[in-house]
């Protein structure tokens, strides 16, 4: 695979850093760009940026000079695939400035996902939505275009779910999150009110994700997006654990299914990497997007955090429900595969797809770097 150049938009923020750590030694994208908010525009990376997480600072970003978070005041290249990681309201003013600059936006925002014309992916549950990126009006100008993943909570259950829609459908579906403060950025919820506490309140968490399930389950005809007709209720929670949110899951299908076929559901899910898909490769795909741990107390986030390297959803305590047909706990990294990661997967089938080629689209005007 070419290795293509690729920018950050909010670059200093805690996904921002997380496209960097994951980004850093990445086979396919190389970070020549970064961009921040006006307060940081212009410094070097090290001076802005409070880095947050367990892996240095990469020495060649730390002396990287932020840009502007415009494309008009872009100096050098402006890369052609950008990542971002902006706040919404923030997102939704920018990320069309780019997309009609003629770049490739790979939003984790939500400022767009539920937009009719705008790609929700998760690639090993519905990488066919993306060709709906194709009628979005800037791609037929400039090439342009935004496509987005969804949010953290909605990744690590809609991997867990896929299988079992698959093979038996849902009717209904109940889930309960018990969500990381890290969901939250720097400085993220005050000390205060989390240690030894919980927060039932998210905002418009719940909303996102009785929405967004709906669509990533659902049908496309290529130019837009039939939801999934299951009912979906949502109880979203913050809860005094770094990094990893767990999610208790009833269930209800359309067909009747016993424990072994749902556990071979989960085992047998190799949407990316099995039969038919041998050439992908994608560099951040886990070979098993559904890992089912047997033990009676697992998943923990201090454990299982970090299987497939962040990228899979950990499954355990499968059992029959009273109300609905199954119930079960799924665990995901929230900041990995819930943000920076999701995102850079969906570049990685995005560039295998072709959706990377723009020669028949005009280069990028930048200006001057202007010195003293």
């Amino acid at each position: 695979m070419e290795r293509r150049n690729v920018g950050i938009l909010g670059a200093t923020g805690m996904v921002g850093q997380r496209f960097i750590q994951l980004l850093a030694n990445h086979p396919w994208f190389n970070i020549t760009w970064i961009a921040a908010s006006d307060r940081s525009a212009g410094k070097a990376y090290a001076d802005a940026c409070k880095w947050k997480l367990d892996t240095p600072l990469p020495e060649r970003i730390a002396k990287m000079v932020l840009q502007p978070n415009l494309p008009e005041l872009a100096t050098g290249e402006l890369p052609r695939i950008i990542f971002a990681a902006l706040d919404s309201d923030i997102a939704r003013e920018l990320e069309p400035k780019f997309a009609e600059a003629g770049c490739a936006v790979i939003s984790n925002s939500s400022a767009f996902r539920m937009t009719p014309d705008v790609p929700l992916v998760v690639p090993e549950v519905n990488a066919d939505h993306l060709d709906v990126l194709e009628a979005q009006a800037t791609r037929k100008t400039s090439g342009g275009y935004i496509v987005t993943n969804p949010n953290c909570s909605a990744i690590g259950l809609v991997l867990a779910l896929k299988p079992l829609e698959m093979a038996f459908g849902i009717d209904q579906l109940f889930v309960t999150t018990m969500q990381a403060v890290s969901g939250a950025g720097y400085p993220g919820v005050a000390s205060l009110d989390i240690m030894g506490n919980v927060v039932p309140f998210i905002k418009s968490e719940e909303e996102k994700m009785q929405e967004e399930v709906g669509k990533l389950l659902g049908a496309t005809d290529g130019r837009g997006f039939q939801p999934l007709e299951a009912k979906v209720s949502a109880h979203c929670n913050r809860v005094a654990v770094i990094d990893g949110h767990t999610e208790c899951v009833s269930i209800k299908l359309k067909k009747k299914a016993t424990y072994e076929e749902i556990l071979a559901a989960f085992e047998g899910f190799q949407p990316l990497s099995g039969k038919g898909h041998e050439g992908l490769h994608l560099p951040s795909a886990p070979l098993f997007p559904v890992e089912y741990d047997t033990a009676v107390d697992r998943p923990q986030p201090r454990i299982d955090l970090m299987r497939g390297n962040g990228m899979a959803t950990t499954v355990g305590r499968l059992r029959s429900c009273s109300i609905f047909d199954w119930k079960f706990v799924l665990l995901s990294h929230n900041t990995i595969r819930g943000a920076a990661g999701a995102a850079i997967l969906n570049a990685e089938i995005l560039a295998v797809l072709g959706k990377f080629d723009f020669r028949k689209f005009p280069a990028l005007a930048v200006r001057e770097a202007v010195t003293a």
